[in-house]
């Protein structure tokens, strides 16, 4: 193993023991009584970590694609095409999409509390678009692949 294998394997292992010796603590001081401060310290700090632990990865997957992106333009080429393409349905789906918001039983109480807007139904209306036109997209994919595979 590696130097920097070895030091990945201790740093995993250190944060297994810290989630394991939080997990525990925090199991051994739940009680009945929800307004005890004890527990409720330590469900933070729990969160806490496991807020720590969702952008440390979240980071390390990010640091990682970009060096794999560098390293290999050939990936980076097929992995910018592939964001290319989503924007353009993206792109699609936003322009087809509209603002209207829908009458149907019910509406004004959303209209008149500020969670129906015409900016968020054109926003509804695009991630509907955007699904019909994904799924059109796989169907038409499976096809053509099926098709393809009687003639070669």
């Amino acid at each position: 193993m590696t130097k920097a294998g070895k030091i990945i394997t201790i740093l995993l292992w250190i944060i297994i023991i810290i989630s394991a010796v939080l997990v525990v603590s925090l199991m051994a001081n739940i009680s009945e009584n929800q307004a005890d401060p004890t527990m409720g310290g330590w469900i933070n700090t729990n969160l806490f970590w496991a807020y720590i632990l969702l952008i440390f990865g979240a980071g390390v997957a990010i640091l990682f694609a970009l060096f794999h992106m560098v390293t290999d333009i050939h990936a980076a080429k097929k992995g910018l095409m592939a964001f290319v393409f989503l924007g353009a349905v993206l792109l699609i789906a936003y322009l087809l999409a509209s603002d209207e918001i829908p009458q149907f039983i019910g509406v004004q109480k959303y209209i008149d509390n500020g969670t129906l807007t015409p900016m968020v139904a054109k926003w509804v209306d695009t991630g509907l678009y955007l699904t019909y036109i994904l799924l059109g997209l796989a169907i038409i994919s499976i096809v053509f692949s099926s098709i393809s595979r009687i003639f070669k």
